[in-house]
């Protein structure tokens, strides 16, 4: 029997082990932790799009865990696109098993007291203990932006570089080149031949 237990303690698998063997069941635990992790946050920022990032970004970054909805409107203009692609960003981690099933949202909305039935938001808001996570994640994609375009490779979407690159013909002599479907392609012609294909 196979057990899995999301979001609970060791302490808690420990116990539930200890109750099977008591009846003489023989049963393996694996327990998911479904808090966010700077790997997980880094992740999810890779995968959001531009202007849903920046919306992350003045949320922990600048505003230290709140950011006001006047105050994106005003960098970003309306907040549907971002606000849904950090909504969908849940669900495609959780298939893409980035993440479990469980966990948290890191970004939420406050809606305004003074009109509720509006459903307009007041600000958005990230608790105090996942702060410092994405703040770390930030810095990483930061660091890791800085050292892909210092290598020549340029950002072209949601955590996705591209570079155009021609390796010397000197450096395949010698190799077998194949095409991205395995197939053979034709060796780099030899610059010390003749266009006959002749030693001169």
């Amino acid at each position: 029997m196979k057990i899995t237990i999301e979001g609970a303690s060791e302490e808690f698998a420990r116990e539930v082990l200890s109750l099977a063997a008591q009846q003489g069941a023989n049963l393996t635990i694996r327990t998911v932790e479904t808090g966010w992790t700077a790997e997980r946050a880094e992740r999810y920022l890779r995968s959001l799009p531009a202007g849903a990032r920046t919306f992350a970004r003045l949320v922990v970054v600048d505003g230290d865990g709140r950011a006001d909805a006047d105050t994106l409107r005003a960098a970003l203009g309306k907040l549907n696109g971002p606000t849904v692609a950090l909504s969908r960003a849940m669900p495609r981690g959780v298939r893409e098993g980035w993440w479990p099933e469980g966990t948290p949202a890191p970004i939420e909305k406050v809606d305004d007291p003074d009109h509720p039935s509006w459903q307009k938001a007041e600000a958005y808001v990230m608790s105090r203990d996942l702060v410092p996570i994405f703040r770390s994640a930030f810095a990483r994609l930061a660091s890791t932006q800085q050292a892909a375009r210092a290598a020549g490779l340029h950002l072209s979407g949601a955590g996705k570089t591209s570079m155009s690159w021609a390796p010397d013909p000197s450096m395949l002599k010698g190799h077998n080149l194949v095409d991205l479907e395995g197939g053979s392609l034709p060796a780099p012609a030899d610059d010390d031949q003749n266009e006959e294909g002749q030693q001169p």
